[in-house]
């Protein structure tokens, strides 16, 4: 700053904002434009001020009475739910109070393989037995697809002593799985139903939004529509908060808002002690207060908002079209189970793995949200709008032309390996006891060991490895592939060593 060299996180967040980038990652708000737009940036002028702490009249997270305790009535109000938590270490620690409130200490807890590694953490902490519930595969990618309903139905006829279902949808690709048919499953065996609707906390409201005339943009349906118990939505994803805050709903029926009252003041007491346990002692009113404009924002402009955001995807879908040797990944889904609002794009068709689209993409100030082999998906949100999406089209129609692939030419390129591993972590391995002797070894010296550590590549935060799992070559050599390229492995040091059982 004042033209003295970066050396710092504020220097690099003022370069870079001074760039006027164009955001496909998250948050979705995209920047300050939305909140200006509609008549919020005294709160963005006043950024500091507003930092305050439990002062009277400030309310309290963890017993909420007036100005928390509306804003929490307006998010219940907007998901249509019994109740909604205020979240200020993001959709994580929804996850966690969650499962720590539905599965006793020991007991078991059926779970998608493809969960992020906050579930994870979860079992630690509550010394729960984990059984996967495994996701197809989009084999052309190698990724995660839906959890299918009768492998839920399985799981829960082999394993009827465990206490709930939890997995993701839709994951980080955008694929939904049958949420509605999963619940009726779960709710015959008589257990909690928990959705990570981290990437989809959108969806409630596309529900309500009109679909541009011609070509349709079928979306899926929102979890609290289709019968879960517990829905935790990462509103700063995709809609107007800022990053790290959340909310948590509790639904109709079941345990936590069933016919039995007393029953479910127990469970919500049960859920609100998880819930202060296992988030900040100081809150962040700033969070907070963003939470309060977001819902604002839904309630008085969402539809004329998510009506554009359709559009928008509709006008980009149908340019994407033309563009030679560019294809959108749109894997052979039911109607309406692909959140439209992912944008993976796959260039291999002009020799481009989704890595090298990143690169070329950013020199054009487009910044996206992840790849995976082939594919880079754009995360688009509520505070992007058209010319974003022109400027993507723009930059699409460059890197094709700069290719040289002419409209008939959209074959996948021969060195391209489309998923490459990303697909390893499900496998069905056989879990082991979590050692309790462990050590640090190289990874090079790994195989065959019992992992102690999850091994966790970031982004998309789903661990590779789990504690009680063998580690095998294919892992290994995933993992190196991942350093090699600079990417990030969490549970792995600077030196490549992991923990494993002695």
């Amino acid at each position: 700053m004042n033209g003295s060299t970066m050396n710092g996180i504020a220097d690099f967040l003022i370069s870079h904002a001074g760039t006027k980038p164009v955001s496909f990652h998250m948050p979705g708000h995209k920047g300050a434009q939305l909140y200006r737009r509609f008549g919020y940036g005294e709160f963005l002028d006043r950024f500091f001020d507003c930092d305050i702490t439990e002062i009277p009249g400030a309310d309290n997270l963890f017993q909420p009475e007036s100005i928390i305790a509306q804003t929490m009535g307006k998010y219940r109000q907007l998901y249509g739910t019994k109740a909604s938590y205020l979240l200020v270490n993001g959709t994580s620690g929804g996850l966690i109070a969650s499962i720590l409130a539905s599965v006793p200490p020991g007991k078991k807890l059926i779970m998608a393989r493809n969960c992020h590694k906050a579930v994870f953490n979860a079992l630690m902490l509550g010394n729960i037995q984990p059984l996967y519930a495994h996701p197809s595969e989009v084999a052309e990618y190698g990724i995660a697809g839906p959890v299918e309903p009768e492998e839920v139905r399985r799981l829960l006829a082999e394993e009827p002593e465990a206490e709930a279902v939890i997995l993701p949808s839709p994951n980080y690709y955008g694929i939904c799985s049958d949420i509605r048919e999963i619940a009726k499953v779960v709710h015959e065996a008589g257990k909690v139903l928990i959705v990570d609707q981290a990437h989809g906390a959108h969806l409630k409201f596309f529900e309500g939004a009109a679909e541009p005339k011609g070509e349709g943009l079928p979306m899926p349906q929102a979890a609290e529509s289709c019968g879960a118990d517990l829905v935790i939505n990462s509103v700063h994803k995709t809609l107007g908060s800022l990053t790290q805050s959340a909310v948590l709903n509790v639904c109709g029926g079941g345990v936590f808002a069933g016919e039995d009252p007393e029953l479910t003041r127990q469970n919500l007491y049960k859920l609100e002690d998880k819930l202060q346990a296992v988030e900040s002692t100081s809150p962040s009113y700033i969070l907070m207060g963003s939470l309060d404009i977001s819902a604002d924002i839904l309630k008085e402009h969402g539809e004329e908002l998510i009506g554009a955001w359709r559009a928008d995807l509709q006008w980009f879908y149908r340019e994407a079209k033309k563009i030679p040797g560019l294809k959108i990944m749109d894997p052979a889904m039911q109607s309406g189970q692909m959140d439209r609002t992912k944008i993976n794009l796959d260039m291999s068709g002009c020799g481009l793995d989704g890595g090298q689209l990143e690169e070329a993409l950013m020199e054009r100030g487009i910044f996206a949200e992840l790849v995976t082999g082939d594919i880079l998906m754009c995360m688009t949100g509520i505070g992007n709008t058209r010319k974003d999406y022109v400027r993507l089209v723009e930059a699409l129609q460059q890197i094709a032309a700069g290719s040289g692939v002419s409209g008939s030419e959209t074959s996948r390129s021969d060195d391209s390996d489309a998923g490459g591993g990303a697909f390893l972590w499900t496998k069905h391995r056989v879990l082991r006891d979590i050692p309790a002797e462990k050590e640090l070894r190289p990874i090079d010296q790994c195989e065959g060991r019992i992992c102690a550590a999850s091994i966790i590549p970031y982004p998309p935060g789903i661990p590779l490895i789990c504690p009680g799992e063998e580690i095998g070559a294919e892992e290994i050599a995933y993992v190196k592939e991942l350093r090699e390229r600079g990417e990030k492995v969490m549970g792995i040091d600077s030196d490549g060593r992991i923990v494993v059982g002695v």
